[in-house]
């Protein structure tokens, strides 16, 4: 696992990458489950109500279909013992938010640098959108995305199972916080899909 080092509030938290590449006929076919995970989308205020989750107003096949192979990325933040105990209730989720948030920047901007080092590919992201505040996406009014060339679907949004990519793939358990208590580690699941066979690069490398 390649790890580094990211600072949020004063406190530094150990990241580490980890990757494999599978291709994409075999993802849908073994992790594709879009009727379940739409259903789970639907019970989520940012379904319909944001860009880069569904439902969406192209196909999610066809948006698929031009990519043979896709280097599925691990992402693991982990946690002290003493941001674990020192973060609880509500300041373990505004800290959750605040950490994830940072990672995600650096995470979406590498993704979305390598779509430019190589034609032919599209990133999708760990999560929902990040770049306009909740509840303030234009699609609440009807309007187009203001990001369109910054904005990417995550894996979950077109109905794959991140849980058991990032356990049968990354070798990665995932983890949420519970009763208030932080995990020891976030997971974030991101994907580098591509139409070429394979693709050499290093994230680390696929």
């Amino acid at each position: 696992m390649n790890n580094k080092i990211i600072t949020v509030n004063g406190r530094a938290y150990a990241l580490g990458h980890v990757s494999t590449q599978i291709k994409v006929k075999e993802l849908v076919h073994n992790y594709r489950d879009t009727e379940k995970f739409i259903a789970y989308c639907k019970e989520c205020n940012r379904y319909n109500a944001c860009h880069a989750c569904p439902p969406f107003d192209f196909s999610a096949d066809e948006y698929l279909s031009p990519y043979q192979t896709a280097c599925i990325i691990g992402t693991k933040i982990f946690l002290d013992k003493e941001a674990i105990n020192h973060y609880q209730g509500d300041s373990g989720t505004k800290i959750s938010y605040e950490i994830i948030g940072a990672v995600r920047k650096e995470l979406d901007n590498t993704l979305l640098n390598l779509e430019k080092q190589y034609p032919e590919s599209k990133a999708f992201f760990a999560g929902t959108c990040h770049l306009c505040p909740t509840g303030k996406c234009a699609k609440t009014i009807g309007k187009p995305c203001i990001s369109p060339e910054r904005i990417r679907p995550s894996l979950e949004a077109f109905g794959f199972d991140v849980s058991r990519i990032a356990a049968e793939l990354l070798n990665i358990e995932m983890q949420w916080s519970r009763n208030g208590m932080l995990p020891e580690y976030f997971t974030l699941v991101s994907g580098f899909f591509y139409a070429n066979d394979t693709v050499d690069f290093i994230f680390p490398r696929c």
